[in-house]
């Protein structure tokens, strides 16, 4: 599935970093495999947001409940880097972020659900 990315759409602890993208290797109406960390691992497809291009804009995403190793500063809600998954603490609502880890520059996608 060269060239296709899904993200985890519901609150739930599937293994998957809430508001990360992930390359899809397999997709069927009820089942995605996705590439995470090096490994294949299955979700239900209905969880999922599929697109066809690469994320190019930070996620936003509300901090879930049962959120762990957060950075710093990550007390409401938190920004994922599209391109290294990197997750980075949000001051205000800036309209564009630089990745500290990967240093790649992207704007934030405040108008995604």
């Amino acid at each position: 599935m060269a060239g296709m990315w899904a993200r985890l759409q519901a609150d739930l602890n599937l293994k998957l970093r809430r508001g990360a993208w992930y390359r899809i290797a397999r997709l069927d109406p009820l089942r995605a495999v996705l590439e995470v960390g090096g490994r294949l691992l299955e979700i239900p497809s209905a969880f999922l947001q599929v697109i066809e291009r690469p994320p190019r804009r930070w996620t936003v995403v509300p901090r879930p409940s049962d959120a762990v190793r957060l950075p710093d500063g990550c007390d409401v809600r938190y920004a994922v880097c599209p391109s290294c998954r990197e997750r980075q603490s949000l001051a205000g609502r800036p309209r564009r972020m630089s990745c500290r880890r990967c240093g790649e520059d992207f704007e934030v996608a405040w108008s995604e659900a």
